[in-house]
């Protein structure tokens, strides 16, 4: 009993390690994207240690979820989608005063 728990710690990281390599000799022969296993481990067993870890992990993993919207850039505009009309409105250019007046 004392020799599987004095192993239990270099056996559980030996097997990390050796999950590692497996994963990157695979990675090197495809192009797979995504989190390795091995890395996946090391963070959960960080984070059973430090709560810190737990929620950065949490943070990671609510980012990816998250759609992002990037609206600033987008040109003033009216959607309406129950007529299926959209309004753009022109860029007015402060040193034309004759521009967008009507009986000019």
């Amino acid at each position: 009993m004392e020799t599987v728990l004095a192993w239990s710690i270099p056996g559980g990281t030996l097997s990390v390690v050796g999950v590692a390599v497996y994963e990157l000799l695979r990675q090197r022969h495809r192009k797979r994207r995504g989190t390795p296993l091995a890395t996946t481990t090391v963070n959960e067993i960080t984070a059973m240690f430090y709560g810190s870890k737990r929620m950065e992990l949490d943070h990671r993993d609510s980012v990816a979820v998250m759609r992002e919207e990037d609206t600033q850039a987008a040109p003033p505009h009216a959607v309406d989608l129950d007529h299926g009309v959209v309004r753009l409105r022109p860029k007015r250019d402060p040193g034309d005063p004759g521009r967008g007046t009507r009986g000019s």
